[in-house]
């Protein structure tokens, strides 16, 4: 079955990096359009951004040119580079397929300090 494995959240200071990285098995990984989502507390679960098979990259408006997503295909793995941090970024962060969402993982805790 499918699984998705979240890791690399913490607790940082604003203006901080983060570096998330999200295991995936069950499915065919390479050909899959893949993104991360994250959720705050009280709020709806949104994308921040997102990788098709081929490289290709796209972000939330809010997140444009901090956030990094990239994927290492012979890994399976999709990741998340976070720089200058705000306290607004905190958030549960999750990875998953783009389109077709599979059963969510645990997610990995990210929190901004101010």
């Amino acid at each position: 079955q499918v699984q998705l494995v979240e890791s690399g959240g913490g607790l940082v200071q604003a203006g901080g990096s983060l570096r998330l990285s999200c295991a995936a098995s069950g499915f065919i990984f390479s050909i899959r359009p893949m993104g991360w989502y994250r959720q705050a507390p009280g709020k709806q679960r949104e994308l921040v951004a997102s990788i098709t098979s081929g490289g290709f990259t796209n972000y939330a408006e809010s997140v444009k040119g901090r956030f990094t997503i990239s994927r290492d295909n012979a890994k399976n793995s999709v990741y998340l580079q976070i720089n200058s941090l705000k306290p607004e970024d905190t958030a549960v962060y999750y990875c998953n397929r783009i389109g077709t969402i599979y059963s969510w993982g645990q997610g990995t805790q990210v929190t901004v300090s101010s």
